[in-house]
């Protein structure tokens, strides 16, 4: 389990998980997988989805759930608990939200593209921090504190993305049910540490599957109901909770979902047929993310109090920007989300997703390897000076 939690192999199964996606895709197995995973599976009449639809709207619900209680504990007792901690990493997500967009959109502008505008904003936290911990002994804390808050950002920017973007024809009464739900299981999780620990917890269950139905009923993606539970839920109780379900999130729910997501045949076509949301996603997630990352983050040491921002200098900050670049889990599921009616463009989407993301992955490796040195021969330096 202790493997299942550290920062580098959850990186690596994600990896190899999409990898496998693609591969079978483009294979004569491609095709019988594809329709396995179309198959409806639940309740008929009151609740069926397809499997791949309970993987990308129920599994996912699971790691949108220990996003949001990470967020929660870094809003109130973390690196983002205060204005002047945040300013800097928030101008940073800023500058790697805005850019990207506007790269997509130098491409897919006027086109039946245009829509997957959000797709190049997020950052994949799992692989963010792996190829930190695989190339970056010797770094400083405050680049790691600076992308990890960068990440959560963006994910705050996600999930709102999600939630208002991706909406239609809301349910209100259900909607309603949802709220009164999450606010349930918010007071029950402070009973959680008292004597009826074991009907509570069942209780928590029950409520939290019901927010889930509710939610997806409502019309509202039902990721937005792993967010909500995680915000509401008791801070201690959560962190025991996401440290339980965060193993399983690693090795079956985010692996199942990166399978699914990469199942894509490439198509067999010139690079001047391949859609504007490959190319637009393709050029944004490393360009536009390194560029938007590292200047904002360059302008946030100027502004403010500057005694209070980290010691970062630009070359961190590049660094930074690459490690935003892969965006990979939300970026793939907003493929899924923007392009739902075009299933060809989905597709190049996505291929955009993981080619984009592995370029970054690419140049995150070799920058965060530059700046790990340079750290590195700078506390030799010192300490010879030290002993001399």
């Amino acid at each position: 389990m202790a493997l299942l939690r550290s920062a580098r192999f959850p990186a690596i199964i994600l990896l190899v998980a999409a990898a496998a996606g693609l591969l079978v895709a483009n294979t004569p197995a491609g095709e019988p997988v594809d329709a396995f995973l179309h198959r409806y599976v639940g309740v008929p009449g009151v609740l069926e989805l397809t499997l791949d639809h309970w993987i990308a709207d129920g599994l996912l619900a699971v790691f949108f759930f220990i996003v949001a209680v990470e967020l929660q504990y870094e809003l109130t007792a973390g690196q983002l608990n205060s204005a002047r901690k945040a300013l800097q990493p928030a101008i940073a997500a800023a500058g790697g939200v805005l850019l990207p967009i506007a790269v997509y959109l130098a491409f897919a502008w006027g086109t039946s593209a245009q829509a997957g505008w959000p797709i190049p904003t997020a950052t994949d936290i799992a692989f963010a921090l792996g190829v930190l911990a695989v190339f970056g002994k010797g770094l400083p804390s405050a680049l790691r504190v600076f992308l990890l808050a960068l990440a959560i950002l963006d994910d705050i920017v996600g999930i709102l993305f999600i939630a208002i973007l991706f909406t239609n024809g809301v349910d209100i009464g259900m909607l309603a049910l949802a709220v009164v739900s999450v606010v349930a299981f918010g007071v029950l999780s402070r009973l959680l540490d008292g004597r009826a620990r074991v009907a509570v917890a069942l209780a928590l269950v029950v409520l939290a599957v019901l927010t889930w139905v509710f939610v997806y009923q409502s019309g509202v993606h039902a990721t937005i109901a792993g967010v909500a539970l995680g915000l509401a839920m008791a801070q201690r109780p959560a962190l025991r909770v996401r440290h339980e379900l965060e193993p399983w999130v690693n090795a079956i729910v985010l692996p199942l979902f990166a399978f699914n997501a990469a199942l894509v045949p490439i198509p067999a076509v010139s690079p001047a047929q391949l859609s504007p949301a490959f190319w637009g996603v393709l050029v944004a997630l490393p360009v536009g993310k390194v560029l938007g990352i590292s200047l904002a983050g360059w302008l946030a040491l100027r502004v403010g109090d500057r005694s209070a921002a980290p010691p970062l200098r630009f070359g961190d900050l590049l660094a930074a920007g690459a490690l935003g670049g892969i965006g990979f889990t939300v970026s793939l599921l907003l493929s899924e989300l923007a392009f739902a009616d075009s299933p060809a463009v989905r597709d190049q989407a996505v291929l955009g997703v993981l080619a984009g993301s592995v370029i970054s992955l690419i140049a995150a490796a070799v920058l965060v390897s530059w700046r790990a040195w340079h750290y590195r021969r700078q506390a030799t330096g010192s300490t010879m000076r030290t002993t001399a």
